[in-house]
């Protein structure tokens, strides 16, 4: 897997865990392999954790 794969499912999954916890109001839907439809506020330091720690071989 390379690095852009570990962000995306990285993003994709922390948007999902966030939309799953009822946070804001977020609603993610995935679409094809390359789009995906957010409606809703994002805790982007939530996200940014969940992306470095996906770098960093973190869950």
């Amino acid at each position: 897997m390379n690095i852009e794969d570990q962000v995306r499912e990285a993003i994709i999954a922390e948007l999902k865990r966030q939309s799953e916890a009822g946070e804001q109001g977020l609603r993610v839907r995935t679409g094809e392999a390359e789009t995906i439809t957010i409606e809703g506020q994002v805790n982007l330091d939530e996200l940014t954790m969940a992306v470095v720690g996906s770098l960093a071989g973190g869950p």
